[in-house]
């Protein structure tokens, strides 16, 4: 699992591990990490040319300190002091030391093949000053390696607030942070690279699953068990105006994850043709889903599925009808717009601060909430989050979300949790986009088809 950890949480961190080991060797071990991402992305380096972009502080010295290890790898180093006045004098003095060179403007440099941000470190807050925005403005276009997190952008909320820098990779220390995962800093981070420094952490403010943990929380049926036994799952998706909705819904749930499927909604005749093995017609379950394609049948499906309290996920025309806790275990799966609908506000402010409003939104609601996007967060009403980062920009397609609300569903009356379910559901739907797409166009019934591979690989 990644784990991204509060700039407080760092910074106490890296001072207990600092009164233990000798000075300055924790900046050491950054910028060797640092250097040697530079070197690979540059693929060489006689012959290269780096530029930095100084700071003041800590950050400018890992900058710094970076430098002097690609100098002594026969790099041609600059550097840019913006902060002439606080620059980190024992690194500025290493690094012309062996053969670095101070430079006053970026027309006085020799052009970059990689420029290094060491402008702000993780205490910075909002976008860049006006002379350090020029500067990066100046240099557009040639790869950044950016030193703990791009400058300009906001650390622990993942918001984006002016000028920033939009690096190539990120080089972090210690832990992820919030705004490695969390859009739209997310988006200006990058690969990220992380050097391990050895900090004894709390529990992070930010999880995001990989391939082991999504195994570890797949359920798996008994050796008895039966088709009642793995779950039911309902759903009442679908009607007149948008019948494929209820198919897709249908897909998504009927992956194998729970032993049958039940659905309810207006386009009986067409999941039948589709999926000869659903069973059409009310009956006891494990879990509904509500809400894809509903358009006017919605409320009243909301209701009955709420009557026979069971866990819910509550979808798209669903999600019109929540005006607060709904009593029972949900997971709400809105998309930007819906989520500022909920909650009163416009959706431009939601795709700005997605991580306060998901929280804000599984606070009223008392439900887990999946706010869709290029970088899922499923939040808990605790404040927890974890961020689902696979998945392709093709998956940005109609219908997607009726799959993922019907997987999410299976999951459920599989026996996970809300919270559990809404991870993994995501994640296994991106993953299936990806595999489905090979890199390119994929539609939501394929992505539906590329489930049951995905399950087999994990399982296996």
């Amino acid at each position: 699992m990644r784990s991204a950890h509060t700039v407080e949480q760092v910074r106490a961190a890296e001072a207990a591990l600092m009164a233990r080991v000798p000075e300055g060797s924790l900046m050491q071990r950054a910028a060797a990490g640092l250097g040697y991402a530079v070197l690979d992305l540059l693929g060489r380096a006689y012959g290269a040319r780096v530029l930095l972009l100084v700071g003041a502080g800590n950050n400018g010295g890992d900058a710094l300190y970076g430098g002097v290890l690609l100098a002594r790898r026969g790099v041609r180093v600059e550097a840019l002091l913006l902060s002439p006045d606080h620059v980190h004098e024992a690194g500025l003095a290493a690094l012309l030391g062996v053969g670095g060179r101070v430079v006053g403007s970026v027309e006085e440099a020799a052009r970059p093949d990689v420029v290094v941000d060491g402008i702000v470190g993780i205490g910075g807050r909002g976008g860049l000053r006006d002379d350090a925005a020029a500067v990066v403005a100046a240099l557009e276009g040639v790869p950044v390696v950016a030193v703990d997190t791009p400058s300009g952008v906001e650390v622990d909320t993942g918001q984006v607030g002016g000028a920033h820098v939009r690096a190539t990779v990120t080089v972090t220390f210690g832990t992820h942070k919030v705004a490695h995962l969390v859009d739209p800093a997310a988006m200006a981070s990058g690969v990220v690279h992380l050097v391990d420094l050895g900090l004894d952490l709390p529990e992070p403010a930010v999880t995001a699953l990989q391939d082991d943990d999504v195994r570890g929380l797949l359920p798996r049926p008994a050796p008895d068990a039966h088709k009642y036994t793995r779950g039911v799952v309902g759903v009442r998706a679908g009607s007149e105006q948008y019948p494929g909705a209820g198919v897709l819904c249908v897909s998504g749930a009927g992956s194998g994850l729970v032993g049958m499927v039940r659905y309810v909604g207006g386009a009986a005749d067409l999941v039948r043709a589709a999926h000869p093995e659903v069973v059409v017609g009310a009956g006891r379950v494990q879990a509904w889903v509500i809400g894809s394609g509903g358009g006017a049948d919605a409320e009243q499906a909301l209701a009955d599925s709420l009557a026979d309290r069971v866990p819910v996920v509550v979808d798209a025309d669903g999600l019109t009808h929540v005006d607060g806790p709904l009593g029972v275990p949900a997971l709400l799966t809105p998309h930007a717009g819906e989520l500022a609908r909920m909650l009163g506000v416009e959706r431009e402010e939601v795709e700005a601060e997605q991580l306060r409003f998901a929280r804000d939104a599984a606070r009223r609601y008392d439900a887990t909430v999946l706010l869709k996007g290029r970088h899922t967060l499923v939040a808990e009403p605790t404040g927890e989050v974890r961020v689902t980062t696979v998945g392709p920009p093709w998956l940005a397609t109609a219908g997607a979300g009726d799959v993922l609300a019907g997987l999410c569903g299976s999951l459920l009356a599989a026996g996970l949790s809300t919270f559990d379910a809404g991870s993994v559901g995501s994640w296994l739907h991106g993953t299936a986009a990806l595999v489905a797409g090979q890199d390119g166009p994929v539609t939501a019934p394929e992505v539906a088809r590329a489930l049951p591979a995905v399950l087999r690989t994990l399982l296996r």
